[in-house]
């Protein structure tokens, strides 16, 4: 039985709704637990939802190329609906500029300074959005212009690309880049493009677009193998096969060319891709294959206001909001009302977003 190209892709909404929970929810909660119960367990679930220093990964660490991920497995529905809708591909493309500035615009917003009204403390690239805009736009021009194949050509070189640049360049000052910190041709790439308007950090940006890149086409690839004419079994296991085999060959390959998240090295790109693909798997043989769809309607109600979750989750302070209501429980919880303010802030939230999908408001960008 193939896909219904006119319904939606459930198990794509609910994924999307994990992957909001995690980063609106789930680091801050477990942190905050952490604190307040301080055992071996709660640590290591603290340690998953926090980033490395630099080598190693963390269960953390696929959040955000599951965002991107994400994005680019609903281009071939999105992109190509507006294609045959509109017979026009200017206007396709008018939407495309749209979409990216506004999703940099959110992103300077959420972590790039922007209202603090400070030049100063303005930075031009530093967030998942704006990561998300470079993907998505590059993608959506191989999808336009390119066969499968020459997309599948297009992610290859972008991973080869990247690799060379970061291993074979020469860093002024420092010798020849290597991956670690402040010893790499990307991080030399941002401080001399954005100078005082870099965001400091160890993370890059601008050269790392090629990784952005072939983490959103990984999507497209996904996308484009859900809306084929196979079999939903056969698609679930296609994309447990190719997730596997994407973990596996970016580990291999890590070996010679570590899986460093800050600046979203190639290896890091399959390993990080392949976890994608393990998680669609097994939300599309869930909900898709089997039918099992009740449970995943919270994640839902999360994923069809993605973007809305994740900049209000960034500007305000819900659990501060939940603290006028809880302060009570304090006396009570002690140590563990950090984590209690964190899930009544996430209750909030939740109420808003549940609010917007019985009132079918969904903003998309």
């Amino acid at each position: 039985m193939g896909v219904d190209k006119t319904k939606r892709i459930l198990s794509i909404d609910a994924l999307r709704g994990f992957d909001m929970l995690m980063i609106i929810f789930a680091d801050q909660f477990f942190a905050n637990l952490h604190r307040g119960v301080g055992s071996e367990f709660t640590g290591f679930l603290a340690n998953q939802f926090d980033h490395p220093d630099w080598f190693g990964s963390t269960f953390y660490d696929v959040i955000m190329p599951l965002f991107l991920f994400l994005v680019g497995a609903v281009i071939p529905f999105s992109l190509g609906k507006r294609v045959r809708e509109s017979g026009n591909k200017k206007e396709v493309y008018l939407k495309l500029f749209k979409r990216v500035f506004i999703l940099f615009f959110l992103g300077w917003i959420v972590q790039g300074r922007l209202l603090a009204l400070d030049i100063e403390k303005f930075r031009i690239f530093s967030n998942t959005l704006q990561a998300i805009a470079v993907g998505y736009f590059f993608s959506s021009l191989a999808y336009l212009h390119l066969t499968k194949n020459g997309r599948y050509v297009t992610f290859a070189l972008c991973l080869i690309i990247y690799a060379l640049l970061l291993t074979v360049t020469t860093v002024p000052g420092v010798g020849q880049s290597v991956l670690l910190p402040d010893q790499n041709f990307a991080l030399y790439i941002d401080q001399l493009v954005f100078g005082r308007f870099d965001d400091g950090l160890q993370y890059t940006w601008l050269i790392s677009g090629l990784g952005f890149t072939a983490t959103t086409l990984s999507g497209v690839f996904a996308g484009e193998l859900i809306k084929s004419e196979l079999p939903r079994r056969k698609v679930a296991l296609y994309l447990l096969f190719i997730g596997v085999a994407g973990l596996v060959f970016g580990l291999v390959w890590g070996i010679w060319h570590p899986i460093v998240k800050k600046i979203w090295s190639s290896t890091f790109v399959l390993a990080s891709s392949g976890v994608c693909f393990l998680l669609l798997s097994l939300f599309y043989w869930i909900i898709d294959v089997k039918g099992w769809v009740k449970w995943s309607f919270p994640l839902k109600v999360i994923g069809m206001n993605a973007i809305v979750a994740y900049v209000l989750s960034h500007v305000i302070r819900f659990s501060e909001i939940a603290n006028f209501v809880l302060f009570g429980l304090e006396q009570y919880t002690n140590a563990l009302y950090g984590a209690i303010k964190v899930l009544g802030g996430f209750g909030i939230l939740y109420l808003l977003l549940w609010y917007m999908y019985k009132n079918n408001t969904f903003v998309k960008v």
